[in-house]
């Protein structure tokens, strides 16, 4: 999946620098930035992305979530946190991301969906094949390509995605420069990381399980408790930093939070450089994250990407949740009716009572495994499910199977890392 993501044709340096001029109002592009890397750190089908450093006049004056207690129950709270959890430090970084459309793109996009729906509406003339609804599923497709077309979006849910994220040392997102950020370029803080393909490819070594535990809670967090789903998961999208734990503060008098925060050193740039020259060297590579571990670092999860989110209105929330819980307590023959009554076409479904036997059946074939990742896939009990979907005209509802897609994901990625990662004991 990840592979489907990268390697798209740039565009051209002359494009990029006049849409970010046109972004910063006309300000000459030499006066926007003290640094700029011309090479694209990385190619999508819809952008690219730069490496830069704003001038000291156009930096933001400061992440809000940086900022340190201001009274002494604030720090009181933080001094707790810093003993019964593991908490990141913080530090500013001083270089932001660039991500920059490509020319035309928009057109092309939508070029694209017109044959799409020319497809959908030859097929769905055909019989039995309306059921599926083809030129809707289109429509929806195509909402969601027109959401990452606009890059303000992907700003906003970054903002949200940090709230959410602020009290959870699990991930962190990258500071969006709302004040920057136009339809065509998104600003954001440059996020330290190492890209979570590597510990795929080398292994997590002694980290493995907390980078495995860590993605799994975060994603649950985001499904059960937000509501509010990062829905493009794939390897390429999740970075690992590294950070020492906070230390408990005892200076109770008054004293400079923003000098602080200057003196503070990004330890993330440290770890890169000792684990660099281990690349594609597994044996190496986990010899020198227990050197790490040994310093006491930690390691952190980043999402990056974040233009497509899924979010469930009330109703389907709802069915998610009750399905979800019907599957956790293995009660597959309620799963099964749950699935039929809260579709989009219940009067269009073949045989309901025999599909809710199957589901009973295939859950109770799953429950003498139990759910870890070494044991079972989730991804061929899901891939089960939708063929029998397909054959009773169970039509589930897009955003669900948004949320399907994000599981199969996850548990591509949960079986790398850990395979006796178990989704229902969370």
């Amino acid at each position: 999946m990840s592979s489907l993501h990268s390697n798209a044709p740039a565009h051209s340096l002359k494009e990029t620098k006049k849409t970010i001029v046109r972004a910063f109002d006309g300000l000459p592009f030499e006066d926007i930035f003290e640094e700029f890397q011309e090479k694209p750190l990385g190619v999508g089908a819809i952008a690219q992305v730069y490496k830069a450093k704003l001038k000291p006049g156009l930096a933001a004056p400061g992440d809000p979530d940086l900022q340190g207690p201001k009274n002494m129950r604030q720090r009181v709270r933080r001094n707790v946190d810093v003993l019964v959890k593991s908490t990141p430090s913080r530090v500013p970084s001083s270089y932001v991301a660039i991500k920059v459309l490509h020319p035309k793109v928009e057109r092309m996009v939508r070029r694209d969906l017109r044959i799409m729906g020319f497809f959908a509406s030859v097929l769905n003339a055909i019989p039995n094949m309306e059921w599926l609804s083809l030129p809707d599923e289109v429509a929806q497709f195509g909402e969601m390509m027109r959401l990452q077309l606009d890059l303000r979006i992907e700003s906003a849910n970054l903002a949200i995605f940090r709230q959410h994220f602020k009290e959870r040392p699990t991930a962190w997102f990258p500071y969006p420069y709302i004040e920057y950020t136009t339809r065509q370029v998104l600003v954001e803080e440059f996020a330290h990381g190492i890209p979570l393909e590597a510990f795929l490819e080398d292994g997590g070594g002694v980290f493995q399980q907390e980078i495995a535990d860590g993605g799994l809670d975060a994603f649950l967090r985001m499904l059960l408790l937000d509501n509010f789903v990062h829905a493009d998961l794939h390897p390429g999208n999740i970075m690992v930093r590294f950070y020492k734990p906070e230390q408990l503060d005892l200076a109770f008098g008054r004293h400079k939070e923003s000098e602080d925060l200057q003196k503070a050193v990004d330890v993330t740039e440290e770890v890169l450089q000792k684990l660099r020259p281990h690349r594609h060297q597994p044996q190496e590579w986990r010899a020198e994250l227990d050197k790490i571990d040994m310093e006491g670092y930690r390691p952190q999860l980043i999402f990056i990407d974040t233009g497509l989110v899924t979010e469930l209105n009330q109703t389907n929330r709802k069915n998610f949740l009750d399905l979800f819980k019907a599957i956790a307590e293995f009660d597959g023959y309620r799963a099964g009716h749950l699935m039929v009554e809260r579709c989009r076409s219940p009067e269009a479904v073949i045989d309901a009572e025999i599909f809710a036997l199957k589901m009973q059946h295939l859950v109770l074939g799953v429950k003498s495994r139990t759910f870890a990742l070494g044991n079972i896939k989730i991804g061929d009990i899901l891939n089960e499910v939708l063929s029998m979907v397909r054959g009773h005209h169970v039509r589930m509802e897009g955003d669900f199977v948004n949320v399907v897609i994000s599981i199969l994901l996850l548990e591509g990625i949960g079986r790398h890392l850990d395979p006796n990662l178990d989704l229902f004991k969370r």
